[in-house]
């Protein structure tokens, strides 16, 4: 027996040497697969931007939201511990909408105000995303009464306050608070509010997109400082706006109603009370597009109404409309706020394009990277008759609620739109800067309208009035 035991330890002893000096010459580590930043240095990262980069979601800016703004997803994934965003308690600032019942569809509007939660955050905020600003306030808007919003008539504008909050640090706009920041990233994106109120508001004035050489000058200036930061900058391109739920929901429906009774309908065009005829084939070919809440003020199609005037607070007599006539007949066309037509349509797709030119020749000759958000979002669009895009094991369309994308005010992404937002800016900081961040794992974040995906093969309409949307902030 001992023997036996010694020459099984011999055996092993022996085999321990021979593998011990195999070559293993041609054998590799696993690889390191820790994300590094390459050029991309994101510990002082700022966010700059608008609602969409605030984290705005049907209709109101809230907490819960806000966690899934896609600067805070960036943040998350490039590993920061600390990204500050100016938080607001559910249901948030704005009006949020929420859905009551999918059949029949029924939404109600959370007029119940929240209020924000971190003012007095001892530091800036990382994320100074301001819903309603324009390219002009992120150099000169300090609160809520001197930005553009509030210059061109359009009210105050709260948010400008609860972001700045310049009535106790008085640090100035969102480049200045950004530039104390010392940041060493930079997203920026801006302009979409600069044709985007003029085309939700139906082309009425004074809402005309902001001119293209102000745009490009503006621009220009803010390239130039905050090149001076010294920081990497990301930037994003416009998507086309009237692409989006808001004009596209409504129309091609109304328009196989009117071809169904064999009637036109008589509508307000271009910013002016003039009565003009519409034919079905006009809007089921979306070359006349029809706002979100038009819905509802159509049931009265053909019938006496003047609901919308009432609504809004107009005299129907000072535009010209005859509310005892039928509503779409040339005595009481439908309310051109309602309508953008084929003139308002091409002043907003040339101005999206003139904008989108310049960001483009301004980030080139600045060396920054860009995200062309117009041709990621076109192609979602042209993928939604083939079944939608797939993101993460999700399909997403660009139709109104039932599409996953949009949030119930047509305009604004979901969360899990924000996700998808958040990995096509980290796909560009990768490419350009040679940077390896993992991206997002959509199905990871929550479906805003998870319930609605049972009504993915039906057409699915808003039951909203003037009153749901009139504080919307984009």
């Amino acid at each position: 027996m001992k023997k036996t035991l010694n020459a099984i330890f011999i055996l092993f002893f022996a085999l321990i040497i021979f593998y011990g000096c195999e070559d293993r010459s041609d054998l590799v580590a696993p690889p390191d697969l820790t994300p590094v930043s390459g050029d991309a240095n994101l510990s002082k990262y700022v966010a700059i931007g608008n609602s969409l980069t605030a984290g705005y979601q049907s209709s109101a800016l809230y907490q819960s939201a806000q966690q899934y703004s896609y600067p805070n997803l960036i943040a998350q994934q490039v590993g920061l511990t600390s990204f500050a965003q100016p938080l607001i308690s559910d249901p948030g600032i704005g009006g949020q909408i929420k859905i009551v019942s999918l059949e029949p569809f029924v939404t109600k509007y959370e007029q119940s105000s929240g209020t924000p939660i971190n003012l007095s955050y001892p530091a800036l905020y990382g994320n100074l995303g301001i819903p309603g600003a324009v390219l002009y306030d992120v150099m000169n808007a300090t609160n809520s009464t001197d930005c553009g919003q509030a210059l061109s008539g359009g009210g105050s504008n709260p948010f400008f306050d609860i972001v700045l909050r310049n009535s106790t640090l008085n640090l100035g706009s969102q480049f200045k608070q950004a530039k104390i920041l010392h940041p060493t990233f930079i997203t920026l994106w801006i302009g979409n509010n600069d044709v985007l109120g003029f085309a939700t508001s139906g082309g009425a004035k004074p809402t005309a997109p902001t001119p293209s050489a102000t745009f490009a000058y503006l621009f220009s200036q803010l390239a130039d400082s905050l090149a001076s930061t010294g920081a990497k900058v990301v930037v994003a391109n416009i998507p086309s706006v009237t692409a989006i739920p808001f004009f596209t929901t409504v129309g091609p429906g109304f328009g196989l109603q009117l071809k169904a009774l064999s009637v036109p309908a008589f509508y307000y065009q271009s910013g002016q009370y003039v009565p003009t005829i519409g034919t079905p084939d006009q809007l089921i070919n979306k070359t006349i597009l029809l706002t979100l809440i038009s819905q509802t003020y159509l049931a009265d199609f053909g019938k006496p109404s003047g609901r919308f005037y009432r609504d809004k607070g107009i005299p129907p007599a000072a535009v010209g409309a005859d509310t005892t006539q039928p509503l779409g007949s040339q005595g009481n066309p439908i309310p051109n706020a309602l309508v953008l037509d084929a003139a308002e349509i091409n002043i907003a797709a040339q101005s999206t394009n003139d904008f989108n030119s310049t960001i483009s020749a301004v980030a080139s000759a600045k060396g920054w990277g860009l995200v062309n958000i117009n041709s990621i979002f076109n192609a979602i669009r042209v993928n939604d008759a083939t079944g939608g895009t797939d993101f993460g094991g999700i399909s997403f369309k660009t139709t109104f609620v039932t599409g996953g994308l949009f949030s119930l005010d047509g305009v604004h992404p979901t969360a899990q739109g924000q996700a998808i937002l958040a990995n096509e800016f980290l796909k560009v900081i990768n490419s350009k800067f040679g940077a390896s961040y993992p991206l997002i794992d959509v199905g990871t974040i929550p479906g805003s309208l998870g319930l609605a995906k049972s009504l993915a093969n039906k057409v699915v309409l808003p039951d909203y009035n003037y009153s749901m949307l009139k504080n919307l902030c984009f």
